[in-house]
């Protein structure tokens, strides 16, 4: 695809996620969740390196499912943190349960996007960038909602990382204008 965003290189694996995922609005709140879970993990590390143990993580999370990762402990903890296929981190381990009670206070998925997606009015956001470099490491909107989940009890999702978990969840179109998914999301 000539004119693709540069960040995804020549990676099989990248260039399938830029292609068909990355930038798709998201409604889904179990979905949205997940994302933002795997966006905490991505913390100091590269994104290729989570998309790479994407299923081992969803495998050792089982699913995702906040309603069973709530319950979990120290056992669980435990378990996580011997599994060579995530990364083995103890404090976004601990933070992903605590955001699965976070999201079940919340109200679970249907409220959980409702309320991700009003920090955009409820629409994709759509800047015209031309460049890479013309992409904010965060926005106003990522901080507020930044602000907001931290205030809800989440952890690991700072305004950089909200507004990664945003650009990838199609909350905003970042495909730059030169690249034929801008358009095909609603870019002019």
């Amino acid at each position: 695809m000539d004119g693709r965003c540069g960040w995804c290189g020549e990676d099989p694996l990248y260039v399938a996620y830029h292609d068909t995922e990355w930038g798709v609005p998201e409604h889904d709140g179990r979905a949205l969740w997940e994302k933002l879970v795997l966006d905490g993990f991505q913390a100091g590390l590269s994104w290729i390196t989570i998309l790479r143990k994407r299923e081992a993580f969803r495998a050792a999370f089982e699913g995702f499912e906040p309603e069973v990762i709530a319950r979990w402990g120290e056992p669980e903890v435990a378990r996580l943190l011997g599994d060579a296929g995530i990364v083995r981190h103890r404090g976004k381990i601990e933070a992903t349960i605590g955001n699965a009670r976070a999201y079940l206070e919340l109200g679970g998925a249907e409220a959980f996007a409702a309320h991700c997606w009003s920090f955009t009015g409820g629409g994709v956001l759509q800047p015209n960038r031309a460049s890479m470099a013309e992409v904010p490491a965060e926005t106003a909107e990522s901080k507020a909602l930044s602000k907001d989940l931290k205030r809800r009890g989440f952890r690991f999702c700072g305004p950089t990382i909200t507004y990664a978990w945003m650009q990838a969840c199609g909350l905003v179109n970042d495909h730059v204008a030169s690249c034929p998914r801008h358009r095909d999301l609603g870019g002019s």
